[in-house]
């Protein structure tokens, strides 16, 4: 299964899928991630081939903003492909994006929040009031609902 985490700067995507790929692996599960930060240029077009290429035990978990109907796309003509939301308002995006070691020009989470096209989404996690574990948590269940993974419970 490939899942992708998409959404705006800010709204906690890196931070989830990093949380999310840690707990999986700390079960035992194989997984990889991919971080569009990672890529310097064509990024998605990189972050797509490297998706495509991983086999089929393996959770591949792609973290971008994904915020072109194009890039989303491009992922739906792959196999077992699930789209995550992350969602945050604009003030909350601004605000985690000036505490970040390395911030992106907020005219750039301005442009994105403005132009994104929200994905078919299988999930929608919305970050203002939901911390990364909880997130995670979310996603974990949806995970099990999909067949990918068995409860621990």
């Amino acid at each position: 299964m490939i899942l992708v985490i998409c959404g705006p700067p800010g709204a906690g995507k890196t931070t989830i899928a990093t949380t999310l790929a840690e707990r999986l692996e700390a079960r035992g599960e194989l997984v990889r991630l991919y971080h569009s930060d990672a890529f310097s240029r064509r990024t998605y077009e990189q972050l797509y081939e490297r998706a495509r290429e991983d086999p089929e035990d393996v959770l591949t978990l792609v973290d971008g903003t994904f915020y072109k109907r194009r890039w989303q796309t491009q992922f739906d003509t792959l196999e077992d492909v699930r789209f995550v939301h992350v969602t945050a308002s604009l003030e909350t995006c601004l605000e985690r994006n000036r505490t970040r070691a390395d911030p992106i020009d907020e005219q750039g989470v301005h442009v994105v929040s403005r132009e994104f096209d929200e994905p078919d989404a299988a999930l929608e996690v919305g970050t203002d009031d939901c911390d990364p574990e909880a997130a995670v948590d979310q996603i974990e269940r949806a995970l099990e609902a999909w067949g990918w993974l068995v409860d621990e419970a």
